[in-house]
C-alpha cells in the first residue's frame, strides 16, 4: 500500500473550493475512487457540487512533517509574478492576508 494525494474542487454557487486530501492505497485509480466518494459527501453536506477533475500524485515516502503531500508540474511561457497571479493569487481567493 503507498500513500496517494489526490487534488479536487468542490462548488458553491459562485465559490470554489480546491482540496488536497490523502489516502492510503493500492493504486491510483483506488485512490482516486475512494477520494471521489468523499468529495461527493463532503460537498453534499454543504448543499455543493464535487466538479468532475481528480489529480492523483503518489508520495514517494509516508506522510510527515515538511514531507511533500502533492506536486503537479504546469508549463507556461508567463512570467513568475504573472503566473501566481493568473493560477494562485487572482485576488478573488478567500485567505489569510497576513
Amino acid at each position: 500500500m503507498d500513500w496517494f494525494a489526490v487534488r479536487h474542487v468542490v462548488q458553491n454557487e459562485g465559490a470554489f473550493e480546491e482540496r488536497v486530501t490523502l489516502w492510503r492505497a493500492s493504486s491510483e485509480d483506488e485512490a482516486i475512487a475512494r477520494a471521489e466518494t468523499e468529495a461527493a459527501e463532503y460537498a453534499a453536506s454543504f448543499g455543493w457540487k464535487a466538479l468532475d477533475l481528480f489529480q492523483c500524485y503518489r508520495l514517494p515516502e509516508a506522510p510527515a512533517d515538511g514531507r511533500e503531500a502533492f506536486s503537479l508540474i504546469r508549463q507556461s511561457d508567463l512570467a513568475a509574478e504573472r503566473y501566481l497571479d493568473a493560477f494562485f493569487d487572482t485576488g478573488q481567493e478567500l485567505q489569510r492576508t497576513e
